[in-house]
């Protein structure tokens, strides 16, 4: 275990804590947010606990995730279509604290709470069965198609467990009106897997073959 490593993976793990609270109660004005403080406590708990895993039995896995610089324009455009949403939900989650919008009931959110910490499994499971798994696009050296478990089913289970995971958040958060601005999510995540599988057809060995077997993308039976 590399201590700069370490360091690394904790300054950006503390960094997404305090971003993430000041996006959630700054504008909700109060601290008194049960919702925000279980959505804190379901969103960065478990990773914690994940970034301890990699960093013992997988410190490349750990590092491939931290590196989140894209040099792929279409990427890049994904990444910050991502961050613009992800502000504008969180904000809006907060804001209808502040001024009393309508709050989904409390049978939602823990039935969104139960799908998140699901999803959160099945992450940890692609993460698993896929130790080449980056932030970024790209091929690593020695790499290779991986065609078994959650990838026998869709060719991207990372993107179908993230789907569940952040339209889960804002349901959570217990707002209607942030869970309609994360509806954006699947039609940006649509853009990143086009442009990746035509990244990966040209420089993954056995991917076009990967195609012919696996049908399906992101959702079984659908796309």
């Amino acid at each position: 275990m590399g201590f700069k490593l370490f360091i690394q993976a904790i300054t950006k793990f503390l960094l997404g804590v305090v971003l993430v609270g000041l996006l959630i109660f700054l504008p909700a004005g109060t601290f008194s947010f049960f919702n925000g403080w279980l959505f804190m406590g379901i969103l960065f708990v478990p990773m914690l606990i994940a970034g301890f895993v990699m960093m013992f039995k997988n410190p490349d896995l750990l590092k491939s995730r931290l590196d989140a610089k894209e040099n792929r324009k279409e990427q890049s455009l994904v990444v910050k279509l991502s961050g613009v949403m992800f502000l504008a939900g969180f904000i809006v989650a907060g804001l209808g604290v502040r001024f009393n919008w309508y709050a989904l009931p409390k049978a939602v959110v823990i039935g969104a709470t139960v799908v998140f910490l699901a999803a959160y499994t099945l992450y940890a499971e692609v993460l698993r069965e896929n130790t080449y798994l980056s932030r970024t696009i790209k091929v690593q050296e020695n790499q290779k198609v991986i065609d078994t478990g959650l990838y026998g089913i869709v060719r991207h289970p990372m993107y179908s467990v993230t789907l569940l995971l952040f339209l889960s958040m804002p349901l959570v958060l217990g707002s209607v009106y942030s869970f309609i601005i994360f509806l954006a999510y699947p039609f940006i995540i649509v853009k990143r897997i086009k442009d990746e599988e035509a990244f990966l057809e040209k420089e993954l060995a056995g991917y076009c073959e990967y195609k012919q077997k696996v049908k399906y993308r992101l959702i079984p039976f659908i796309w």
